[in-house]
């Protein structure tokens, strides 16, 4: 399977540019010229977004975990809930972190991933190594929540045994660069993916998710649907590429886009790509860029709905088909919370 793109704040020759195909949209170098200087040490108080639901709790503080490493690891074994927290206080400094997540084989784990910044104007490198044995659940959702001047990047490379279910969704409210990646091994024999994702983005900010699913075997299912709306000046960007190896026959892969822009000078780039080598197979993609439907919009305002509230209930309702999708209903509510507060900071 091909890596992500190996960023090391360290150097600033591994800084990609826009001559690097999957990061054209992206362009990490025309903000980043030279490595930051490091962060400043921070602790960090128990808790987060996800604290009332509970489980175990792994935080990283600019950088460092309570013992000072830098690369953690956890293994779950059974039915398992862990809070994992890249938390960041800084201003012009920069700072990265690593953690391997192993599920073992038959065992579960619900991962609640947070990316927590204050200050401004920092840099913040995130990478993880997911694992899941034969038989083995992952539901992992992320929370991407940074400064408006923030450079914020992450990076999750997921391999996946037989019969195993990795279930993803990704909430991102942007930065002046956000970007989260993620790339999946994927076994075939009965093993599944679902990778969805939601962006809310205004101002002048910038998301982009990034994904790569690769089936090597035969029988394997991949569902894929990310939605977003963009206002002022923000960018929303959207890679998704799935590939199907010679002999992946019978493999079941289905990728949506969709997205709205809200107005004039706000932009969406999206690249959904299927890349396919067997002949077996049930693979499709999709994706539309537009408006608010106006007939919609007048059904509703002739029902004497203003029209502010309108939209708000319109541009609700198109993006709440990804959370419908997550199992967990204390995740789901959790998730449609956040989206109602994103949404009325647009208007």
């Amino acid at each position: 399977m091909t890596a992500p793109f190996a960023i090391d704040l360290r150097n600033a020759e591994t800084f990609p540019t826009r001559r690097v195909e999957d990061w054209k949209w992206s362009d990490l170098r025309k903000f980043l010229r030279a490595a930051p200087e490091p962060s400043p040490a921070l602790a960090v108080a128990p808790g987060g977004p996800f604290a009332a639901l509970g489980g175990e709790e792994i935080a990283f503080g600019n950088g460092r975990d309570s013992a000072g490493a830098s690369e953690v690891g956890y293994v779950a074994r059974g039915r398992e809930t862990l809070r994992l927290r890249f938390v960041t206080d800084a201003s012009g400094t920069g700072h990265q972190a690593r953690a391997t997540v192993e599920v073992e084989a038959g065992a579960a784990l619900l991962l609640l991933e947070t990316y927590e910044g204050s200050g401004s104007a920092y840099v913040a490198n995130a990478g993880l190594s997911l694992k899941l044995g034969k038989g083995a659940r992952l539901t992992r959702i992320v929370l991407l929540d940074d400064q408006a001047d923030a450079l914020s990047i992450s990076a999750a490379e997921v391999a996946l045994s037989e019969g195993a279910v990795f279930e993803q969704t990704v909430l991102a409210s942007g930065a002046r660069l956000q970007r989260h990646e993620t790339r999946v091994a994927h076994p075939g024999h009965g093993a599944s993916v679902r990778l969805d994702g939601l962006y809310v983005l205004g101002g002048e900010r910038h998301a982009d998710l990034t994904t790569v699913v690769e089936h090597a075997g035969v029988g394997g299912e991949t569902r894929q649907l990310t939605k977003g709306v963009v206002s002022g000046r923000a960018r929303g960007v959207f890679q998704g590429r799935i590939v199907v190896a010679h002999g992946a026959d019978k493999t079941d892969a289905r990728m949506g886009h969709h997205a709205l822009i809200l107005s004039d000078r706000a932009e969406v780039d999206a690249k959904p790509e299927l890349e396919i080598y067997a002949d077996d197979v049930a693979c499709a993609h999709g994706n539309t860029i537009g408006a608010l439907d106006e007939n919609a919009l007048f059904y509703a305002r002739a029902r004497g709905i203003p029209e502010p509230e309108a939209r708000a209930m319109l541009t609700e309702a198109f993006l709440g088909e990804v959370l419908d999708r997550i199992e967990d209903e204390r995740v789901r509510e959790f998730a449609r919370g956040w989206l109602g507060a994103r949404l009325e900071a647009l208007s």
